[in-house]
């Protein structure tokens, strides 16, 4: 089992940056790719950004040049860095991890979520 922790969100105004972390426990495969969804009221939950086991990234259009996800494999740890928020920016981002387990299923694993809000 994989246990996923983010940390980082909160308020902050049009403009400004929040970094996000997120904490992987459990049993992680270097092949494993780590990313970040978020999902605004009414809204469907949306990929942010993607970060596989070879280092390639994925961004969302909406927030390419404004936020870059990072790994730290050592720690288990992924981040993403967000700056030039805007209040489009508003809402749960939650932490991903996709990896085939051991018993050769893959699986995809959800943090509980953490709440970005942005005033304009």
């Amino acid at each position: 089992q994989v246990q996923l922790v983010e940390s980082g969100g909160g308020l902050v105004q049009a403009g400004g940056s929040l970094k996000l972390s997120c904490v992987a426990s459990g049993r992680i495969f270097s092949t494993s790719a780590m990313g970040w969804y978020r999902q605004a009221p009414g809204k469907q939950r949306e990929l942010v950004a993607i970060l596989n086991s070879v280092g390639s990234t994925t961004y969302a259009d909406s927030v390419k040049g404004r936020f870059t996800i990072s790994r730290v494999s050592a720690k288990n740890t992924v981040y993403l860095q967000m700056n030039r928020l805007n209040p489009e920016d508003t809402a749960v981002y939650y932490c991903h991890l996709a990896q085939t387990d051991s018993d050769y299923v893959p699986r995809n694993y959800w943090g509980q979520g953490t709440q970005v809000t942005v005033s304009s």
